[in-house]
């Protein structure tokens, strides 16, 4: 659990998903691994033919590497270039991450092809949290962020402490239907509020189990553009 994971496909919904992993690995102290995969998709061939594609590969990798070096403020940035299913090289990755951001470009309660068949399998399979961020182009400026927004109606206690700790992390409130008096008061620096109907957030949390049951697509309802949060698996912590 010692990096940032990111996603990276060169796409423009990969640009939102890199400027909230340089977040997340600047809050958290932590370095950011920018992770590419490709693969022949035409069956058999020479491999003159497959090392244009790698090379094509290690460009969008260099590209989504320096990007993030260019913009961050001392963030240590990593790269990993596999041959492969994008989605399984990601959840495999996963098992030494504090987290992993994907982009997506599901940009309303639609179907999971929508959503992407890599964040969907990397939201359900990944060992740490994984965020879904959507949307093409870098992430917007708001003056008035809205709070964290706990999705689970009876959210466990994993999921109750990723929610609270991206919120002291952003500096926040949260905003939940659940009794939240615990946290709470392991976390006194969060301000906590009713959760209200139609409220924007700037991130919603949902378990893996809420997730999986309504899809990853059905977390988004109501909460359109913000990112959304699937935690799952062990328990999330901070870098020193």
């Amino acid at each position: 659990m010692n990096q940032i994971l990111l996603g990276y496909d060169g796409s423009d919904f990969s640009v939102q998903a890199l400027d909230w992993a340089l977040d997340e690995a600047e809050l958290r102290k932590l370095p950011l691994t920018v992770a590419h995969a490709w693969q022949w998709p035409y069956g058999q061939a020479a491999e003159e033919a497959k090392a244009h594609l790698r090379k094509a590969a290690e460009h969008v990798l260099w590209h989504g590497a320096d990007c993030a070096r260019q913009t961050s403020s001392g963030v240590r940035v990593e790269t990993d270039l596999h041959e492969g299913s994008a989605a399984e090289r990601l959840v495999e990755l996963s098992e030494h991450a504090a987290l992993v951001v994907v982009g997506s470009r599901g940009l309303n309660t639609l179907s999971r092809a929508v959503v992407g068949s890599v964040a969907e399998y990397v939201a359900v399979h990944a060992a740490c949290p994984v965020v879904v961020v959507r949307g093409p182009g870098p992430l917007p400026v708001t003056t008035n962020p809205g709070p964290i927004v706990v999705a689970d109606p009876v959210p466990d206690a994993a999921v109750l402490e990723f929610a609270f700790e991206e919120a002291a992390l952003r500096q926040l409130p949260l905003a939940a239907s659940a009794d939240l008096a615990e946290q709470a008061a392991r976390h006194p620096g969060v301000r906590t509020e009713p959760l209200a109907a139609g409220a924007s957030a700037s991130l919603v949390v949902a378990g893996r189990e809420h997730a999986t049951r309504a899809g990853v697509a059905g977390v988004f309802q109501g909460r359109v553009p913000c990112p959304v949060a699937v935690v799952g698996g062990r328990k999330p912590v901070s870098g020193s």
